[in-house]
């Protein structure tokens, strides 16, 4: 199994690359992330691969860093969700929003990214957000202050996945107390 490549980007495209590694070239697909991050052609790189064996090919999935390749393996631990809806996945959103999506149960964003549907998106959320809960610590978008608002706002009625934008939204420009958020959050949801 192929984990990892290092040698000169020979050639780049949206969607793959082809790196020769002492002489033999190895085409992968990547991301649309990973496309933006790379050197130019002719510079050394090193990319995280998955290897994929089908019954009549080898494909490589290559990204620039580990943690896309982590959430790659995560998406495609799904059913329903081969290598190349996970490409997609990750083309259409960055890994910190993804977890951050995944994490206050926003299906609706996922469902913004060309081939996931709601059926998709719900999935994703549900398989995945214990496993992001186990794996990431508490960022502050996630406090308790943040929560409690958040739980202000569901009770007043307001879908989980609607109230935790606007919390975080509000907390980025002013941090302010759990009243200062709902107060906040209120008046962004009264202007939407």
């Amino acid at each position: 199994m192929i984990a990892r490549l290092d040698g000169c980007l020979a050639e780049k495209a949206p969607g793959s690359v082809l790196i020769d590694v002492g002489g033999v070239g190895y085409q992968a697909m990547i991301p649309l992330s990973t496309f933006y991050r790379l050197p130019d052609e002719g510079s050394r790189v090193t990319v995280h691969v998955v290897t994929n064996l089908r019954e009549n090919a080898l494909e490589l999935f290559a990204f620039d860093d580990k943690d896309e390749r982590d959430l790659f393996n995560l998406l495609r631990s799904i059913s329903g969700i081969g290598p190349r809806l996970g490409l997609a996945i990750l083309s259409g959103i960055e890994p910190k929003e993804f977890r951050a999506v995944v994490l206050d149960g926003d299906s609706d964003r996922l469902t913004t990214i060309p081939g996931v549907g709601r059926k998709t998106a719900e999935r994703i959320v549900v398989e995945l957000k214990d496993k992001l809960e186990k794996q990431a610590p508490r960022s502050p978008a996630r406090d308790s202050g943040n929560e409690d608002a958040i739980c202000a706002l569901v009770t007043l009625g307001y879908k989980r996945s609607v109230a935790s934008s606007a919390v975080r939204e509000v907390a980025k420009q002013h941090p302010a107390g759990v009243a200062g958020l709902i107060k906040g959050s209120l008046a962004r949801l009264a202007g939407a």
